[in-house]
């Protein structure tokens, strides 16, 4: 994989480009996430020093949180590094030493990832039994031949049957279901049990999809997420390290935090100009108009050169040439109407409609003692009543049977007595509205009832996430839902105004963040990428410029 970064040491450094404009251009980056320090540390890096980030949060990161409880770091978003050969965030870890410490258990291979890839995972019923060891795999190999098969339909061109209904999970349960049925050798017992691990199997999937069902997951276009080869890594300090390591050449007067964006005013026009001038007579404090010499934002942004506004929740207004847009899905999902003026063309819109997000939360909780035996690796939870099921769907009291799993941290030296469970969809969101004392309980008890232990203690501490909720965030990461391809995730993408708009100031707004990039959305490798494919954009249209500039053949008089 190619860097996207450009040298500052190039003869076409903006910074010496003698463009007509008089000075540099202002670029406003819009979220402190991957993708955002991504785009700037690039920007900085090739000579613009007229750059602005803007966060709405009160810390950088986006969906990286990495918490210290006790002596262990948790991660309540992003946990691993997908792939090494040619990750970038994967060299930026292992080139600052942040993978010494990370155990070869802590190096998993498998296509479900987890704490560990020592031990073994428990498949519990809800009747309280451990399923075999030998029977999970029996089921698990024939679950991944059917996986492989969905993988065929992009990558091989293969056609949709009509009954998938263009649906991961409806074609896969259709499969797995008719090749568990027509299997002579098992009793109707194992045929049940079989037919409930599929269920299981579907909640893990989705948790990682981060999609509340995988029937809302596009079949045909399943197979375009890319995996770059190479284990899944923790970083035992916090995967906010990666995120510090990118915004510690970043000044702090470059970065404005607890700085909501109401609208981006793009493509300027005189009807603003009021509500302007008006916000400009009340606005105190930190202006970023004060860098241009007197400059107001009431005055006409084109004699200036900036034909954007962004306009602040807390009514600043800040002028700019171009702004890039870091937002997650979920946000302009619920924002972009509100967030754009003019709205956004009528293509970006369905774009952002019908590509997916959903969320999936974390719980964590922590022990004085292990109650799982040394070699467990994780607590699955298997219903039984669900065997036959076709959508799961469960009402708001019942938002627990949406728990798949509770992972075991390991090693223990780190992470003392800890468990992860893993939560998706609407069941999610209610989970975030519950208390942690009503979290910890339901959670005893679901316990106690799989594995058949009465004796389970209540954790003494809880930890979860609560993504879906987060007005900032309003999600964990993108899809491909069924009606949306990867064609959605380009015109997600694509900078406004688009090229045919000659007269408009090119460049104006563009978009960056991991629902943005074709075939790594859902990862920090691809959140980092769309920030630097961004920032390249820009770098390369003043290096044009500036060569347009240079090369003109001098008037003769």
């Amino acid at each position: 994989m190619q860097s996207c970064e450009i040298s500052s040491d190039s003869t076409d450094d903006p910074l010496s480009s003698g463009l007509r404009t008089r000075r540099q251009p202002r670029i406003v980056v819009i979220g402190a996430g991957l993708a955002g320090l991504a785009a700037t540390k690039i920007l900085l890096k090739n000579g613009f020093t007229d750059v602005t980030v803007l966060e709405a949060s009160d810390h950088i990161g986006g969906r990286v949180q990495s918490v210290q409880l006790g002596k262990a770091t948790l991660e309540l978003g992003a946990t691993w590094i997908h792939g090494a050969n040619g990750n970038p965030v994967y060299h930026l870890a292992e080139d600052n030493g942040l993978l010494e410490h990370t155990t070869d258990g802590e190096r998993s291979e498998g296509r479900i990832s987890l704490y560990t890839k020592n031990g073994v995972a428990h498949y519990q019923t809800n009747a309280g039994r451990r399923i075999p060891k030998d029977l999970v795999e029996e089921f698990s190999d024939l679950y991944n031949e059917v996986y492989e098969l969905t993988q065929e339909f992009f990558q091989n061109g293969k056609p949709v049957c009509a009954e998938s209904q263009n649906s991961v999970g409806v074609f896969t349960r259709d499969v797995v279901r008719k090749k568990i049925m027509l299997d002579p050798d098992d009793p109707e017992c194992t045929k049940k049990l079989k037919l409930s691990m599929l269920q299981q199997y579907l909640k893990v999937e989705s948790c990682e999809s981060s999609s509340p069902s995988m029937d809302e997951v596009s079949l045909s276009e399943f197979g375009e997420w890319t995996e770059i080869p190479g284990a899944h890594y923790v970083i035992p300090e916090g995967f906010m390290k990666v995120v510090e390591l990118l915004a510690q050449d970043i000044p702090s007067r470059t970065l404005s935090l607890s700085k909501p964006v109401r609208c981006i005013h793009w493509n300027y026009s005189a009807k603003h100009q009021q509500a302007i001038a008006q916000s400009s007579h009340t606005h105190q404090g930190n202006n970023h108009n004060e860098y241009y010499d007197g400059c107001q934002p009431r005055e006409d942004p084109l004699i200036f050169g900036h034909p954007i506004y962004v306009e602040c929740q807390d009514e600043e207004w800040i002028p700019a040439d171009h702004v890039i847009v870091t937002s997650s899905l979920g946000v302009l999902k619920q924002n972009h109407e509100a967030m754009f003026s003019p709205s956004l063309p009528e293509e970006k819109v369905l774009a952002i409609e019908k590509l997916g997000i959903s969320t999936t939360d974390k719980i964590f909780l922590e022990y004085e003692e292990p109650f799982w035996s040394p070699e467990c690796n994780s607590i699955q939870f298997v219903w039984e009543d669900e065997a036959l099921l076709e959508q799961l769907v469960y009402p708001e009291e019942l938002w627990y049977k949406k728990i798949c799993s509770f992972d075991v941290l390991y090693p223990p030296e780190r992470y003392g007595y800890m468990l992860s469970g893993w939560i998706c969809g609407q069941e999610a969101l209610q989970m975030e509205r519950c208390d942690d004392e009503t979290v910890a309980e339901t959670c005893t008890e679901l316990l106690r009832r799989f594995t058949g232990n009465p004796n389970i203690p209540k954790p003494w501490r809880v930890l979860r996430s609560s993504w879906g909720s987060n007005p900032f965030i309003r999600g964990s990461y993108s899809f491909t839902r069924v009606g949306s391809s990867g064609e959605d995730c380009e015109r997600l993408a694509m900078p406004l105004p688009y090229a045919n708009s000659t007269k408009a100031p090119p460049l104006q707004v563009l978009f960056a963040g991991e629902a943005t990039h074709r075939k790594y959305y859902s990862t920090t490798h691809g959140a980092l990428l769309s920030g630097q494919r961004e920032a390249t954009r820009l770098i390369e249209m003043y290096q044009e410029l500036h060569r347009a500039e240079t090369t003109k053949p001098n008037n003769v008089k």
